[in-house]
């Protein structure tokens, strides 16, 4: 019986990792979004999030075995209108001070038609509210970053979300209760760049030596 059960806690652990998929870990300068609502019906103003970290485990031969856990610091929202950006990090919308991230992990990737196309569900954790969520997404490229020359994979993301659903419903209806959004985003298989940020820190601190002698 414990044989059974522990052979069944294996199979259950496999069907939940993908066994081909590459490891690949978000850059947070290329991992940014932007929001965008309706604002009493006269314009349509916008907030730009980023410095998104996590992991993607992506099989580019089966994009269904996929997933995805990201968390992005509300600290970075900005809409460029400073009066704007407090009230949005003030207790009447997001209380950066106390829910300082939002999370996103995946529970489902399924195709959407084109190849590139993909369908990802997922939890979204914001405001001290998990409610599920499920991005439109473009994968915009697979390849090797000439920059870097390291593994790199980009995608394009669309939701739509309604911002009461996660207890920020201030000034609706005047104010849009749907939020519009897009997510850029690119990664970097992991291991490659573990030692990539570790070879930068590496010259970067003996160029600081360097300098030092010089002085």
């Amino acid at each position: 019986m414990i044989r059974r059960r522990i052979a069944s806690a294996v199979v259950l652990v496999l069907a939940s990792v993908p066994l081909y998929a590459t490891t690949y870990t978000f850059e947070p300068n290329y991992t940014q979004g932007v929001v965008r609502w309706s604002h009493l019906g006269f314009s349509s103003p916008a907030a730009q999030f980023g410095q998104g970290e996590g992991t993607l485990e992506f099989d580019q031969a089966d994009p269904a075995r996929s997933s995805v856990q990201v968390t992005i610091p509300l600290a970075s929202l900005n809409t460029s209108v400073p009066d704007l950006d407090a009230h949005l990090r003030s207790a009447d919308f997001f209380e950066t001070a106390k829910f300082p991230t939002a999370t996103f992990k995946s529970t489902r990737v399924e195709k959407s038609g084109a190849p590139d196309r993909l369908r990802v569900t997922g939890e979204l954790s914001l405001h001290g509210i998990t409610k599920p969520v499920t991005l439109t997404v473009a994968l915009v490229k697979v390849g090797i970053n000439p920059r870097s020359n390291l593994p790199t994979v980009g995608f394009d993301a669309t939701a739509t979300l309604k911002r009461s659903d996660f207890g920020l419903g201030k000034f609706v209806p005047q104010v849009s209760d749907e939020i519009q959004m897009h997510i850029t985003s690119q990664a970097v298989e992991a291991k490659a760049y573990a030692e990539y940020l570790k070879a930068e820190e590496a010259a970067e601190k003996a160029e600081a030596a360097k300098n030092a002698k010089k002085e």
